[in-house]
């Protein structure tokens, strides 16, 4: 067996200075991209863990989503949506102070196959003037069955009536909490219910714990005796009083890089309060694009059908899409 070499002694290990502790710097790029990740996945944890549980007997699926490509560069940020009875007819509003007619293309089976647009009219002002800046900022739609247009705004609060499309507004007096609603924050979403009373709510109640209170038009003016209780970090987007006149609430939760992840809440009206509360729809975040315009209808089999729009906030990797779901009952 060949002899092993002597092994060489090593030679003593330097004894390394104390570290200086380095001062906190400014985390940016990656790491800052992370720190983003892990917020909103913890964010999320906590929307989940924060709901407080509601009846929620009916379940919401999903049948399709159509992309709408606009070709009108003014076009985007599609925030508020109305679709007729039959499911075919819509009117869908910009926060650019747009209005856009049209109707769906449906296949055999329901689903939408293609959208036919007509050309966008412009939000008009009571002069014929139209308006510009925070002052254009639409966000919620609601139709009288005459086809009188309601249009709630959400920079300068206020809600606005259109006798007909693309014509003149002639302004709603505003109620008096209109004016101590949040910056940015104010009118987000609209409703109409079968006996013309006009629904609004903004888009923030001021405080995780307080509700979001429901204003209520009955021609003559505004009440708020109605609240809708907050549950976790959802935020409203969208209204509308279905067919089986119950009022569908369409929230939204923003995610980070995650994306949006959407919420629909369905609630019995009773003069005093709202009631029978119920959670519908609960996705993923990721799984739409900002949906913020909502529509409810009953379809030929005599299902109610949830329609919604996407605002794509003129983001070039953000898409304009129609988003349909179907009702259990």
């Amino acid at each position: 067996m060949r002899a092993l070499k002597p092994v060489r002694a090593l030679r003593p290990v330097r004894v390394l200075r104390p570290v200086r502790v380095l001062k906190p710097v400014r985390v940016g790029g990656a790491a800052r991209v992370l720190r983003i990740a892990l917020g909103a996945l913890a964010a999320n944890v906590l929307v989940a863990c924060g709901a407080v549980p509601v009846a929620t007997a009916t379940e919401a699926t999903f049948v399709a989503s159509q992309v709408w490509r606009l070709d009108d560069a003014r076009l985007g940020g599609m925030s508020g949506l109305w679709v007729a009875p039959d499911g075919v007819a819509f009117a869908a509003i910009s926060d650019r102070g747009w209005l856009v007619e049209g109707r769906f293309d449906r296949a055999a089976d329901g689903t939408i196959a293609g959208v036919d647009a007509q050309p966008a009219l412009p939000l008009l002002g009571p002069r014929g003037e139209q308006a510009t800046g925070a002052a254009r900022d639409a966000e919620g739609l609601a139709r009288a069955p005459d086809g009188t247009l309601y249009v709630s705004f959400e920079g300068v609060t206020r809600v606005w009536r259109y006798d007909t499309p693309g014509g003149h507004a002639r302004p709603l007096p505003r109620a008096i909490g209109f004016a101590q609603m949040q910056r940015n924050a104010g009118l987000e979403a609209l409703a109409i219910t079968d006996d013309g009373t006009l629904l609004t709510l903004p888009e923030r109640s001021g405080d995780m714990s307080r509700p979001f209170p429901l204003f209520a038009y009955d021609g003559r003016g505004w009440t708020q005796t109605r609240t809708i209780p907050r549950r976790g970090a959802w935020l409203p987007t969208g209204a509308d009083v279905g067919p089986d006149g119950r009022l569908y609430l369409l929230e939204r939760h923003f995610a980070g890089i995650f994306g949006f992840a959407t919420r629909v809440r369905r609630f019995a009206l009773h003069p005093d309060r709202v009631a029978e509360e119920e959670v519908l729809l609960t996705t993923r975040a990721g799984q739409h694009d900002n949906l913020e315009g909502l529509a409810v209808w009953r379809d030929a089999a005599g299902a109610i059908r949830l329609t919604m729009i996407s605002d794509d906030n003129f983001f070039p990797l953000q898409r304009t899409e129609f988003v349909e779901y179907i009702l259990s009952d």
